[in-house]
């Protein structure tokens, strides 16, 4: 008897191990993650060619076309990378971690249908990886960097023969921005090179010295937002500067290397208009754990072209207590850089008041000039009434100067005499008013190589408008300005069947200008225009369509009202087969929600119905291929007139925008009420979420690379200046996590794990999965390796798009109550 019981356990002791061994390999087979690809429709989206981009010379006559590399992959992307005030670096090459790339150059006349292959690159690796892409004053050559597996070197391609050389043998720097700029003889470069000698990397020791300290002792106020990737500890200090420092030298293009200055941490390297010197900023200790580079000490000084010092023209002290406000401005001299319309000319902007935009003053900023030897006093040039962004230099006796205020939305653009800088108004409007904007002024490249207003016989300048919204639409134009009178003359505007940009003008007294023109269903391609014969344009590239199988997709664009009379507009996608017979279709809203001033301003008409139809797959257009209805950029507006916030009534808006939209697809008859979905990236995921916790309009949300607790970006976000301190109720209202406890709706949340936006910490969404499943949400968390706050790598993408489909397939399109949900009732809102 003993031993039938000790057998019988044994039994089921082997039946308890295997179904246990059994269950351990279901659940690590179910746990392990894997990169999952969508269905053919939408993964195609990913795989698909890039459309090359292209750069027109000076005159007007040569087109470089660059081809576009393929999203990388994963592997690629999760190559080491240092993340450091700041910045993100590949320590391999001593430049960016993340840059896109042209893979292939091609060269042609504008009025040639002969594409001339560019030869001579010698990759690195699997293929080429060009960069930074200039012409040469003198339009004879093409400098560009080409990225190796160990560094970036600087080729020069020779425009006549369409061959490329690399230029010298040191290697490039370009770890703060652009690592090199022609000189205006065209025959010469200034560029940041990697240190020749330079020691080995300091190691990383992961035994600290003690502890890392900050402090505030001087009582200064420090609002800084929540910038990521900053300097954390003695061993980051040093890991940044070393990858940071250069050399800047002056280059020729037989490679002979003339050192200016001694190595630094160099920002930038800028050559005089006439080639004389160069202007050099270098940043330097104390760093800060609390801003990033572009905040640090910087020392501004001028060189001569043969490498002495000649001027030190600043040196500004560490920024860390910079209002937090688009109005703000550090303190002390800022944004030196030469006048493009004299030899060496540099001039430079004062905030007089010491850059805080709550301080009352009639003059914001003033502008100083000095002029080479850099020996005399510098001179005040301009006093702006609100910040000072930038002149447009022009001739003698015309330039334009503008300036803006963002409180207010004030645009303020003047004609100046440098002659006597005397200034007189061009433009005083609101830049929230899409319907005022004159365009920008058209320019050409002067005897330096520098841009600069292409003035004509009159004082008149052409203006060029890429966008051209109007009550129609938009509708880019081309206009004359006369300077003298203020008065413009319409030349030309995009009309129907076709959305036409104007992109640059190729000869003003001719009146020629290039431009994009498509339709819904033929992709953009450049066509050269003459305003004066008025003839028919010649197209001058061939793009074919990305995704021709997607041809035929419906597309409208919707005008409607909020129930407070703001008007609204939304592209309405239908798949191409569909009838209304059919009946109306589940349904995907994509919305990013905007700050207005004005309710007039906020009601203003954007978007086409003559652009193609960019089926991407960022946006929410893609699932037009899954059979959904798409209201995608529906416009979310956040008015606050007056000395009222827009942010005060944020929640009551947003509901009511959105229900405005739906309403509408509901009126048309295509989009049934019961079965929509919403979804947003960044301030749009953001969005998603408020409106799951404030209202039941929807089945689903997907929430991408949001913020959701405002708490962690106390001293404003977004567009917000007030801090938390100063609009408790504010944030909280606004927070989604906050109002965890008050979503009754499915949610999916998507975040990249190296996420690097100000405010996005991949831990604010986290944190709201954590808070969504406290309260028995439904809810799924997907967190990308190695992405940041934009999705590079094609496993990604894919992925992204498979857990889209699937949330939708599963809440929107058939969906199924649930114990969260079943309260919701589908159109109404709380």
């Amino acid at each position: 008897m003993l031993i039938n019981v000790q057998a019988a356990f044994r039994r089921r002791l082997l039946l308890s191990l295997v179904f246990s061994v059994t269950f351990l390999q279901a659940a690590h087979t179910q746990d392990t993650p894997t990169y999952q690809t969508p269905p053919k429709q939408l993964a195609d989206l990913v795989t698909v060619p890039l459309t090359p981009t292209v750069s027109v010379n000076g005159k007007g006559d040569m087109m470089l076309i660059l081809e576009q590399a393929a999203s990388p992959t994963i592997a690629e992307l999760s190559q080491p990378e240092l993340k450091l005030a700041g910045l993100r670096l590949n320590p391999a090459t001593n430049g960016p971690s993340r840059v896109r790339y042209a893979t292939g150059l091609k060269l042609k006349k504008l009025m040639d249908k002969n594409e001339v292959a560019v030869t001579g690159i010698q990759p690195g690796g699997s293929s080429i990886l060009v960069s930074y892409a200039q012409w040469s004053p003198d339009d004879t050559k093409i400098a560009f960097a080409n990225t190796t597996d160990t560094q970036i070197d600087l080729y020069v391609l020779d425009v006549a023969t369409a061959v490329a050389k690399k230029v010298g043998t040191t290697a490039i720097n370009a770890t703060l921005g652009v690592p090199f700029r022609w000189v205006s003889d065209s025959k010469s470069l200034i560029v940041k090179t990697v240190p020749a000698g330079r020691a080995k990397a300091p190691e990383v020791s992961r035994v600290p010295g003690g502890p890392t300290t900050q402090e505030n002792v001087s009582g200064k106020r420090g609002q800084a937002p929540t910038y990521q990737d900053l300097l954390k500890n003695a061993s980051d200090e040093q890991q940044f500067a070393y990858y940071t420092t250069s050399q800047v030298v002056r280059l020729s293009l037989d490679g002979q290397a003339t050192p200016i200055g001694q190595p630094g941490i160099v920002a930038t390297a800028d050559p005089s208009p006439n080639g004389q010197y160069v202007l050099v900023e270098t940043v330097h200790t104390p760093f800060s754990y609390l801003v990033p580079v572009n905040r640090f000490p910087r020392k501004t000084d001028v060189y001569a072209i043969g490498g002495a010092l000649a001027k030190t023209l600043n040196d500004s002290p560490l920024q860390e207590s910079v209002p937090y406000s688009r109005d703000g401005a550090p303190t002390g001299p800022r944004e030196f850089a030469w006048r493009a319309d004299a030899p060496a000319s540099v001039y430079y902007t004062v905030a007089q008041d010491n850059g805080d935009p709550k301080v009352k003053a009639d003059i914001r900023d003033k502008v100083y000039l000095t002029e080479a030897p850099f020996s005399a006093q510098p001179k005040e040039i301009y006093a702006a009434q609100y910040r000072f962004e930038n002149f447009d230099w022009g001739t003698e006796s015309v330039a334009l100067a503008t300036e803006q205020w963002w409180q207010t939305r004030k645009s303020l653009v003047k004609t100046v005499n440098p002659g006597n800088w005397q200034t007189a108004v061009l433009f005083d409007r609101s830049y929230e008013d899409r319907y005022s904007n004159p365009g920008q002024p058209d320019t050409r490249r002067n005897q330096y190589g520098r841009e600069v207003l292409n003035v004509l016989p009159n004082n008149e300048i052409m203006m060029i408008n890429g966008q051209g919204a109007s009550p129609e639409g938009d509708r880019p134009f081309v206009s004359l300005l006369n300077l003298t009178t203020k008065k413009s003359r319409e030349l030309w505007r995009s009309a129907a069947p076709y959305f036409e940009r104007p992109i640059t003008v190729l000869d003003a007294t001719k009146q020629a200008i290039l431009t994009t023109r498509e339709t819904p269903d033929e992709q953009p391609n450049y066509y050269v225009r003459n305003l004066k014969a008025r003839i028919a344009p010649i197209q001058v590239t061939q793009f074919a369509h990305p995704y021709p199988q997607l041809k035929g997709v419906q597309k409208q664009q919707l005008r409607y009202k909020r129930n407070d009379g703001v008007e609204l507009t939304a592209t309405l996608y239908l798949p191409a087969d569909y009838k209304k017979e059919k009946g109306p279709l589940p349904t995907f809203l994509w919305a990013y929600p905007a700050e207005f001033k004005s309710k007039d301003a906020a009601s203003q008409i954007s978007g086409s119905p003559y652009q193609f139809n960019r089926i991407s797959y960022w946006g929410a257009a893609a699932f037009v291929t899954m059979g959904y209805a798409i209201l995608d950029n529906a416009s979310i507006p956040i008015v606050g007139e007056g000395d009222r916030e827009p942010n005060d009534t944020y929640v009551e808006q947003l509901v009511a925008s959105a229900k405005a939209a739906i309403d509408e697809g509901v009126r048309l008859g295509v989009v049934d009420s019961s079965r929509v979905g919403v979804g947003g990236h960044s301030y749009g995921a953001f969005m998603t979420a408020n409106l799951l916790s404030h209202s039941n309009l929807f089945k689903a949300g997907i929430a991408r690379s949001g913020a959701y607790n405002r708490t962690l970006t106390p001293f404003g976000f977004q567009n917000e200046q007030r801090s938390y301190w100063q609009a408790a109720d504010v944030y909280n209202k606004m927070s989604p996590f906050m109002n965890a406890n008050k979503v009754k709706t499915p949610l999916l949340l998507i975040h990249g794990e190296a996420d690097n936006n100000t405010g996005t910490f991949p831990i604010q969404s986290e944190r709201y999965y954590n808070a969504l499943k406290g309260f028995g949400a439904t809810t799924r968390l997907v967190m990308l390796p190695y992405e940041s706050h934009h999705y590079d790598s094609k496993e990604s993408l894919l992925h992204m798009l498979w857990e889209m489909n699937g949330w939708l397939d599963k809440y929107v399109k058939n969906p199924v109550a649930t114990s969260a949900n079943r309260a919701g009732q589908a159109g109404s809102s709380k």
